[in-house]
C-alpha cells in the first residue's frame, strides 16, 4: 500500500507561507519524486522586455520541490533541511505557468541529493532549467 502523503503536501502548499504566497500546487506526490506547478503571475517577470520569468522563481521551486522529493521517504514529523543547491538556467522562463519534477537520486543516512527539471506546462519548449540539491536529513527526536 502506498504510503500516505496528505501530510506532506498541505505542509508543503499551505504551511510554509512562503510556498503559499508563490501558489505551488502539487500534482503529483510519491516516495521519492514529487511534480509541483507553480500557475503564472505577473509578478514573477523578472525582465519585462522579453518577457522572461525571474531566475528566483526557478531556485525557489527547485528547492521546495527537491525538499519535498526527500520529505516523502521520511515521517511528516522528520526534518529535512538544504545544504547546498545549483542551479542551471538553461533557457529565459516564457511567461507561462511552470511545472518542476524532482526525483531522489541518492538517500544517505545524513544526506540525501536530488535532480529536479523546470519546464513549461505546455511542454512544447525544451527544458527551461535544471537542479542539483543536497539535503541534510534528521529524524524527529522521540519523546
Amino acid at each position: 500500500m502506498p504510503k500516505d502523503l496528505s501530510r506532506h503536501i498541505r505542509f508543503l502548499e499551505d504551511e510554509v507561507p512562503f510556498n503559499r504566497h508563490m501558489g505551488f500546487e502539487v500534482v503529483h506526490c510519491e516516495e521519492g519524486f514529487v511534480r509541483v506547478r507553480i500557475p503564472f503571475r505577473p509578478v514573477f517577470i523578472g525582465d519585462p522586455r522579453r518577457p522572461a520569468l525571474h531566475g528566483g522563481i526557478f531556485s525557489a521551486v527547485i528547492d521546495a520541490c527537491g525538499g519535498l522529493a526527500v520529505w516523502t521517504l521520511f515521517d511528516v514529523e522528520d526534518l529535512i533541511s538544504t545544504v547546498d543547491m545549483r542551479v542551471d538556467y538553461l533557457r529565459p522562463g516564457p511567461a507561462t505557468t511552470i511545472i518542476a519534477e524532482s526525483r531522489v537520486v541518492r538517500m544517505g543516512n545524513r544526506v540525501s541529493v536530488v535532480n529536479t527539471v523546470v519546464y513549461p506546462e505546455n511542454r512544447n519548449e525544451e527544458i527551461l532549467a535544471e537542479g542539483r540539491a543536497v539535503y541534510n536529513t534528521r529524524k524527529a527526536k522521540a519523546d
